[in-house]
């Protein structure tokens, strides 16, 4: 490399650097961190009422903290709280934050005042030659004691950055815990739903089972009394049995949720409270759903925040790299004795130093490319931001349009479940009178069944339905409480927001 290339490639750094030491000053290089303007969370469609808030039924309150009590159900309640305390991945979550706390304190720490402390003694036969003494030294006994202090200068904001960096990960590290929680909630609700759903279709099949039993009972006695015949005896049965074959699915379906739901509160099912094991409703919701608006939304969702907080600490690396091109500083002193032990702490045995020491690393080997790395990560994070921007609003959008399709065809279900009703009593009045044909009555009645089934099935999925919406709009971390360990550290915002030094 020749000089004039060399000083076209590093002279603007030579020339800032006494400049920088002649002032006195500290900066911090890089850019400071704020959400760029160009972000998807700040263009319009992520702002205002959710697209398809108008057409299911919901309010536009916001989402409360604790939203699962918005079922009063104090079975539901207890089994979230103690989800909250025992399940693995909390306190995988909870391990993983307090590595990241730790990391702060690591970051936190660097730079500033530092010392060290050293003593040794032994008996040694050194070499004459490195003193210049060209015959044999005598053993002899040698002590070397001595005290360092030094002080690092954080000129061009490499540390700061860091600890920028650091606390951002944190922040980051936080939002995933409260992903992880409300995640739990979501599931241990969605599973207490599906077993009360399961039981509660069960009982749907369980009674027009009954039903059915009844109208084949009649069919024998008419036809015992000469009014009927054995063939609609058959097809009554058949039916029946069509019946009784859908009861152990329902049976099974609701292990499977009490199954879930012992894992996610790490016991055996048999120990799950027995209100749990024996609800056969579905909980119901005192009000409809707040879902709140558009900017609301992504200000509380945690993975948004896990995002934009991932984002601004891979902005303040970029600091921490151009810093690396720079000089490292620092003020340092020490004392000491090295002699015979016999000697030590004498004039001859004593030194003492103080003074700066600046060392840099010429930015060669790739550091340049090393800033452009992290320009190139933090690209790479915008990108990931938005997604997640994107995602939040794509999966609460989609929740409301199901949720509203879904109601609306329970809706649709129960006023054909009332009409079944009537029609199937209506005709089997006139066929035990005699009035109407066997096959009449037989349809009817498979029609009141199957409608009966239908209205359990969709309000079943109508509620799941309500625990993804909830989920979808990211309510529920709120209530998460600090460990004493915790309380007093820097957490993640509540919202995207600008940040920088």
């Amino acid at each position: 490399m020749t000089r004039r290339s060399f000083w076209r490639r590093f002279g603007p750094h030579f020339s800032l650097a006494p400049l920088t030491l002649a002032l006195g000053a500290c900066i911090t290089l890089g850019p400071n961190y704020q959400v760029p303007k160009e972000a998807v969370v700040n263009a319009p469609l992520a702002q205002g009422p959710i697209d398809g808030a108008d057409r299911a039924p919901v309010s536009q309150q916001g989402v409360p903290a604790n939203w699962w009590q918005l079922y009063d159900d104090p079975t539901l309640n207890e089994l979230v709280q103690e989800a909250l305390k025992s399940n693995t991945d909390l306190r995988v979550a909870a391990a993983n934050l307090a590595r990241s706390r730790a990391a702060v304190d690591v970051a936190s720490a660097q730079g500033g005042f530092s010392g060290s402390a050293h003593a040794a003694f032994e008996r040694a036969q050194v070499s004459g030659e490195q003193f210049l003494l060209f015959e044999k030294v005598p053993v002899a006994n040698l002590g070397d004691l001595g005290l360092n202090v030094s002080y690092e200068f954080d000129l061009f904001g490499k540390l700061r950055r860091g600890v920028e960096a650091a606390r951002a990960d944190d922040a980051a590290a936080q939002a995933a815990a409260d992903l992880a929680r409300i995640t739990v909630v979501a599931d241990v609700v969605q599973a207490y739903v599906e077993s009360c759903s399961a039981a509660e279709e069960l009982a749907v099949a369980q009674e027009s089972l009954r039903l059915q039993k009844e109208r084949v009972a009649l069919t024998k006695r008419l036809r015992d009394a000469g009014r009927g015949n054995q063939p609609d005896v058959t097809r009554g049965q058949t039916q029946a049995n069509t019946l009784a074959a859908d009861i152990p699915r329902f049976e099974g379906r609701r292990r499977v949720a009490q199954y879930q739901l012992a894992m996610l509160l790490a016991r055996a099912p048999k120990d799950l409270p027995p209100a749990a094991l024996e609800c056969d409703r579905l909980p119901k919701l005192k009000q409809p759903i707040p879902v709140g608006d558009g900017a609301a939304l992504l200000k509380r969702r945690p993975d948004v925040r896990e995002a934009e907080r991932q984002l601004a600490a891979a902005t303040a690396r970029i600091g921490v790299s151009i810093a690396e091109m720079y000089p490292d500083i620092t003020f340092g002193a020490s004392v000491g004795t090295v002699g015979l032990t016999g000697d030590l702490f004498t004039p001859a045995t004593n030194a003492w130093s103080f003074g700066p020491l600046i060392s840099w690393t010429i930015p060669v080997n790739g550091q340049r490319a090393r800033v452009r790395a992290a320009e190139a990560a933090t690209g790479g994070a915008l990108a990931h931001f938005d997604g997640v921007v994107l995602n939040a609003l794509r999966e609460t959008q989609s929740s409301l349009a199901t949720y509203a399709a879904d109601d609306q065809r329970a809706e649709s279900l129960r006023t054909a479940y009332q009409s079944a009703r009537q029609s199937a009593d209506e005709t089997h009045r006139l066929y035990a009178a005699g009035r109407e044909a066997f096959l009449s009555d037989l349809d009817a009645t498979r029609t009141l069944t199957g409608a009966h089934a239908q209205v359990a099935a969709a309000e079943g999925q109508v509620a799941l339905d309500q625990v993804r919406l909830f989920l979808a709009l990211g309510g529920g971390w709120e209530g998460n409480q600090q460990t004493p360990q915790q309380q007093g550290t820097q957490t993640a915002p509540a919202a995207p927001a600008a940040s920088g030094n």
